[in-house]
């Protein structure tokens, strides 16, 4: 097994074969072609010297792209830091909200119809719960997530939900005694439901293609659905910290990747039916990235939201006030925090020192020259990634 083995291996070596199968989408050549050349050339660099031992490191640029496995890691230790820094600090509940896979033929259709009408239903639901129980304005922090562990479509959605919320008195109140839970979750489920389906028929029908889906809802309505909402965190830091595995992830880490022979891919995956069990699955190649296409998300859909006391509107509109005023030590660490580099901030957050050099372990690296990006001959997206992929 070699720890080495990445997407992009897979893509370089099936991306043909899948290009010519299926015919992805001009969005999706791309995600694939940014996976292939991230930190490569392609993306330009710089050129590093170590001023102890004249080690020199050539450093090439990430693609940025967030369906990429390589470029989340400093952003999910960022995105943490800040939302620990915009939460109200008390205990927090996780409620993850599925849909039956019967409806998986809409979310093919339209994704973005799709995934648009499962945030609306599951913040409605958790709205309205925080009225007709304890009375309270409440909030959530809600993160998309499309797939299942061994790569099929699974939408759903994981919330992060505060245990208060801002009475219509104007005033702050606990929430979540029922039974060391927040909500009843058989309410909770059958509530996301109605609103889910009814919200699905409704865009459908605007879109007239209800017709060709009624089997489908019709299946769904049948079937019970399930929110898991589990019993309240510690607090707020560690259940940030835990939504934070959530938040940056996609479909599929470079970790997780087996072996890559000819014909096929082989990764490992946990097994909920098996007690999570962690067990290797075996797909070809061209299988494997049709799977990890599936995930790609519409351009500019924003996959983390915030809603309630944690939107920025209403905290503003409510003039919400989530922590004391601070201290003139922690306003010098802010201040601290402002200004620090890059390197800095990256050393303090993953405890990794990208400066340093990996060579002598004692001198620091300075960058000498600029590497340019290869431009591309204007050529479509497709010739260009075919060109790659020869």
């Amino acid at each position: 097994m070699s720890s080495k083995l990445e997407v992009a291996d897979i893509i370089r070596q099936f991306g043909k074969q899948y290009i010519e199968k299926y015919h992805p989408s001009l969005e999706k050549m791309k995600v694939l072609f940014d996976i292939m050349q991230c930190r490569t050339s392609v993306f330009g660099g710089h050129e590093e010297h170590c001023d102890n031992c004249q080690e020199v490191r050539y450093s090439y640029n990430s693609c940025g792209n967030r369906h990429c496995p390589k470029c989340l890691a400093t952003k999910q230790a960022i995105w943490i830091e800040k939302l620990l820094e915009q939460t109200l600090p008390i205990k927090h509940y996780h409620i993850v909200f599925t849909v039956p896979h019967e409806l998986n033929a809409i979310c093919l259709f339209d994704r973005d119809l799709y995934y648009k009408v499962l945030f609306s239903a599951v913040w409605r639901t958790l709205h309205s719960f925080g009225y007709t129980h304890y009375g309270a304005e409440t909030g959530a922090v809600c993160v998309l997530h499309s797939w299942g562990q061994n790569l099929t479509l699974h939408p759903h959605l994981h919330c992060l939900v505060p245990a208060a919320g801002y009475s219509l008195k104007g005033s702050w109140k606990q929430i979540g005694t029922y039974k060391n839970y927040l909500y009843p979750v058989y309410q909770l489920s059958d509530s996301f439901k109605g609103k889910f389906l009814y919200s699905i028929k409704r865009a459908l029908k605007q879109k007239d293609m209800l017709a060709g889906f009624s089997d489908k809802i019709e299946a769904a309505y049948a079937k019970r659905w399930v929110v898991n909402c589990e019993p309240s965190m510690a607090n707020s830091e560690h259940v940030i910290r835990y939504l934070g595995q959530y938040t940056h992830r996609v479909a599929i880490s470079n970790d997780r990747i087996l072996s890559i022979n000819e014909t096929h891919v082989t990764f490992i995956a946990k097994d909920y039916r098996d007690k999570a069990q962690k067990k290797p699955i075996s797909l070809t190649g061209v299988e494997f990235l049709h799977r990890f296409c599936q995930h790609i998300l519409p351009k500019r859909f924003v996959k983390i939201r915030r809603y309630g006391i944690y939107n920025h509107t209403t905290k503003r509109n409510l003039d919400l006030q989530f922590v004391p005023e601070l201290s003139k030590v922690e306003k010098k660490l802010n201040d601290k925090k402002e200004n620090e580099t890059t390197v800095e901030r990256i050393k303090r957050l993953t405890g990794f020192d990208i400066g340093k050099c990996p060579k002598c372990k004692i001198g620091r690296m300075h960058i000498v020259r600029e590497l340019p990006r290869i431009r591309s001959p204007g050529r479509p997206i497709q010739q260009l990634l075919r060109t790659f992929l020869q």
